[in-house]
């Protein structure tokens, strides 16, 4: 589902989203050629090797190489991880960086954008914010406001109360210690489908 560990210099508290690689070294040297820089690593971790950047605007994201531990195991069920999203003031920037980086495309869904592997399979979210860049985890719940008010009853807190965008509901919380996260559910829309009858030509 997801790792534990205690903070470093070069890892703040919080959730950092990893994405996987089969060449930790040659994603390195991308990422150092689109402007960005490693924050730790590379590093031998159970069951692969791991590494930490940072893109131009100070996004940190981990790189995994995987060995015998490809990583999450299960997700689109309560209580996995369902859809990481950076929030940058500057846009632009960054979907070149990843682009370029990673070979993501992006496209704009909804109202937002949304990056793309090679395989046209969809990856991750691009939201614009503040306070520079930083990757949001959304973790899938299966009732948003059930969610937030238990988040509030074990000691956490809600910074953005549950609110619709396209065919999700979401959240932003809280932990007790500090640590940011967003939970997420599908809405389900009642669909009413109606035919109209012109009048019809009468035929001979």
């Amino acid at each position: 589902m997801a790792g534990l560990t205690r903070s470093t210099p070069e890892r703040s508290d919080g959730w950092l989203t990893h994405i996987s690689t089969p060449d930790l070294e040659e994603t390195l040297e991308q990422v150092a050629l689109s402007g960005g820089y490693c924050l730790s690593g590379p590093s031998e971790a159970h069951g692969g090797r791991r590494a930490i950047v940072a893109d131009l605007a100070g996004g940190t994201i981990g790189l995994w190489e995987p060995a015998d531990f490809a990583g999450a195991q299960t997700r689109d069920e309560p209580g996995t991880m369902s859809w990481p999203e950076l929030i940058t003031d500057d846009p632009s920037s960054a979907a070149r960086f990843y682009g370029s980086a990673f070979g993501w495309l992006l496209r704009h869904e909804f109202g937002t954008g949304e990056w793309l592997n090679h395989g046209h399979d969809a990856i991750a979210g691009l939201a614009a914010g503040f306070r520079g860049a930083w990757w949001r985890a959304a973790f899938q719940v299966a009732d948003i406001e059930e969610a937030a008010d238990l988040c509030e009853r074990l000691g956490g807190a809600i910074i953005s109360e549950p609110a619709e965008a396209g065919l999700s509901a979401f959240a932003e919380l809280r932990d007790p210690w500090g640590a940011r996260f967003t939970v997420a559910a599908p809405v389900l829309h009642p669909v009413e489908l109606t035919v109209s009858l012109g009048t019809l030509p009468a035929w001979e």
